[in-house]
């Protein structure tokens, strides 16, 4: 699988899926959340209503993923996963790790060959930038998946460069 990094905006990656920072909710939110929902209209919203409906009445648990369609996005589907909140004292590394290979399933199972990624829990879930880095990394080129390209999106130019960092470290 190849690993490439980018800065920009997710909702306009042309890949085949694209991976949603969710809240347990599946409502929509801020950041990349609410981005996506935006950007992919109503229907994303009416069938993340269904799967929490159907799957997932107390919310969707952190470290796991579920799809819906792409709406209007250019990607296909949209891969909804949420991360674990960061907490200094309590190791959720696994958590986090866990949010990538449980997308990248989920991904697998819908036939999708290319993968953008959020840096997961990053945002507004506090998680330090770089160990982001260091866990997205690990899980993606840790996983078995069918996936031919992951793109790991970053926000801004300032992440892109701290990722290079990271994958020239590593």
């Amino acid at each position: 699988m190849d690993l490439t990094l980018v800065a920009g905006d997710i909702t306009q990656r042309d890949v085949d899926a694209v991976v949603n920072a969710a809240n347990s909710s599946l409502m929509g939110g801020g950041g990349v959340d609410g981005a996506i929902h935006r950007a992919g209209g109503p229907e994303i919203l009416a069938q993340c209503r269904e799967i929490r409906e159907r799957l997932y009445p107390g919310g969707l648990p952190a470290g796991r993923a579920v799809a819906t369609s792409g709406g209007s996005l250019a990607a296909r589907w949209v891969i909804h996963t949420v991360g674990p909140v960061y907490a200094a004292d309590k190791d959720q590394r696994d958590v986090l790790r866990s949010c990538y290979t449980s997308s990248l399933a989920v991904a697998d199972s819908l036939g999708a060959e290319t993968v953008a990624f959020p840096l997961i829990s990053a945002g507004v879930f506090g998680w330090p930038k770089e160990d982001a880095i260091v866990q997205a990394v690990a899980a993606v080129c840790g996983a078995d998946s069918q996936v031919r390209r992951v793109e790991l999106v970053l926000f801004d130019d300032a992440t892109l460069l701290l990722a290079r960092q990271v994958l020239a470290e590593s």
